[in-house]
C-alpha cells in the first residue's frame, strides 16, 4: 500500500508548527515522506530572542535549522527549491505547478499536504496552495492524491466548516516540540508560550486539516 507523504511549503518552520507531529507519525512507522521547502525564509523578521542572526546570516542560519528539524521527525527527502522569500506570488503559477507534479510523478504520493488557498494569510502560503491545487487538478482523476490543506485565517472554520481531520500527536509530541525548537531564529515565542499556557499545549498537540475538494 503507498503512504508516501508529500508535504508542500514555502518557508523553512512553515511544517513545524502544524504538520511535523503528522510527519513525525508517519516516519516512525516507516512510510516516505517528502518535503518541498521553497525558500530559506531570507526576509524573515525574527532574528532570534535575544537576536543571534543578521540580515545576511539568516539565510545560512535558516538552513541548518530546516536540516535540524527535518531530522528531528525523520525527513530524509527535502527539496528545496531555492526561490526567493516573499516572491513566491509573483512567480509563474503555472511552471511552479509543474515543478511540483515532477516530483509528484517521481514518488507518487498517497497524500499532499499544503496551505489552503484563501484561508492561509501570508502571500507566498496563498500562491504555494494554489499552485499545488493547481498540479493535482490538471492530473487525471484517477491518479490524483488525497489533498489535505492547513488552514488558520480567523474565518477558516466559519466558511469551510471544522477540519475533517483532527489528529492527536501527543505521541510524537517531543519530536513536534524538538523540530518547532530547531527553528530557533523564528520560533522561540512559541516555545515559551507552550511551556507556559495550557490553551497552547493543547493546540500543539492537535493538527487539523481540510480536504481540497477537487
Amino acid at each position: 500500500m503507498n503512504d508516501h507523504l508529500l508535504v508542500i511549503f514555502p518557508h523553512p518552520d512553515d511544517e513545524a508548527f502544524g504538520v511535523s507531529g503528522t510527519i513525525a507519525k508517519h516516519t516512525k512507522k516507516g512510510s516516505p515522506v517528502t518535503y518541498i521547502c521553497l525558500t530559506l525564509g531570507q526576509m524573515g523578521r525574527n532574528m532570534g530572542n535575544p537576536p543571534f542572526a543578521t540580515r545576511e546570516s539568516l539565510p545560512l542560519i535558516r538552513q541548518k535549522e530546516l536540516e535540524n528539524a527535518c531530522a528531528a521527525v525523520g525527513i530524509e527527502d527535502l527539496r528545496q527549491f531555492g526561490l526567493r522569500d516573499k516572491t513566491i506570488e509573483f512567480e509563474d503559477e503555472q511552471l511552479l505547478a509543474e515543478q511540483f507534479l515532477s516530483v509528484i510523478d517521481e514518488v507518487k504520493p498517497a497524500t499532499i499536504i499544503t496551505f489552503y488557498p484563501g484561508y492561509s494569510v501570508h502571500p507566498d502560503h496563498e500562491a504555494t496552495g494554489r499552485a499545488v491545487v493547481r498540479a493535482v487538478k490538471s492530473m487525471d482523476e484517477s491518479a490524483r492524491p488525497e489533498l489535505l490543506c492547513v488552514a488558520f485565517a480567523r474565518n477558516s472554520e466559519e466558511n469551510l466548516g471544522a477540519p475533517h481531520i483532527v489528529t492527536d500527536v501527543s505521541d510524537v509530541f517531543e519530536d513536534k516540540m524538538n523540530c518547532i525548537k530547531a527553528h530557533r531564529s523564528q520560533t522561540q515565542w512559541l516555545v515559551n508560550s507552550v511551556e507556559k499556557d495550557p490553551a497552547m499545549l493543547e493546540w500543539v498537540q492537535k493538527e487539523r486539516f481540510w480536504r481540497y475538494p477537487l
